[in-house]
């Protein structure tokens, strides 16, 4: 069964709540990158393999789990409480089944959940890919499935924010066969490192700008 990727930062009120909502036989992977809220220590006492990446970026935190992980399949998805992790069946089965290559989780977010900067900025990133390379996605959303050995073989560089992109992006050039499932998206646990800061919201453009640059 899946690997389940959740990289964290100062996620502790959250993460009981999602790891208590993982399908059974899949394992859960919690990487903390430096979390100052004792995040690690709640992932571990719910049962979770937490991996230490002290590299800050969301990049270097999904990689440190990717070469942790042991899985042939593995997923990704936020540890905020925004995404419910019994979804991952959905996102999962496609790569399980050999249909897919890469499965896509396109949110359809709650009232409120998905501030409209946010919102607008990952339509027009999925707008410009589209551009660039045919590809039509609605979303470029956090849960998402692929198989660990091909992932790897993909070379994704960036360690920041543009992660995510750059990996649908390498997919596409190496012919993957990408798909997209519906996932419910609600609010989050606290307040967001994106698009809770100006800051955050801006390196996060900045880094997708790049990858498709």
């Amino acid at each position: 069964m899946p690997d389940v990727i959740i990289p964290v930062l100062d996620e502790a009120a959250a993460l009981p709540w999602v790891l208590s909502r993982i399908p059974a036989g899949y394992a859960a992977i919690v990487v903390d990158n430096g979390s100052s809220d004792g995040s690690a220590d709640v992932a571990a006492a719910h049962g979770a393999r937490v991996v230490a990446e002290p590299r800050r970026g969301f990049g270097a935190a999904c990689f440190a789990g990717l070469a942790a992980a042991r899985a042939e399949v593995v997923c990704f998805m936020d540890g905020d409480g925004s995404l419910d992790p019994a979804q991952l069946p959905r996102v999962a089965a496609p790569v399980a089944a050999g249909a897919a290559d890469l499965v896509l989780g396109a949110r359809r977010a709650e009232p409120g959940a998905w501030p409209l900067p946010a919102r607008a900025a990952n339509r027009a990133l999925a707008f410009a890919l589209g551009r660039r390379t045919g590809l039509r996605l609605r979303d470029l959303g956090p849960m998402r499935a692929g198989r660990r050995q091909d992932l790897l073989a993909l070379g994704i560089a960036d360690r920041r924010f543009g992660w995510p992109l750059e990996m649908v992006v390498r997919a596409e050039r190496a012919g993957w066969r990408i798909a997209e499932v519906p996932v419910a998206y609600g609010p989050r646990t606290g307040r967001s490192k994106v698009t809770g800061t100006v800051g955050g919201f801006v390196r996060t453009v900045r880094d997708m700008a790049a990858v498709l640059g």
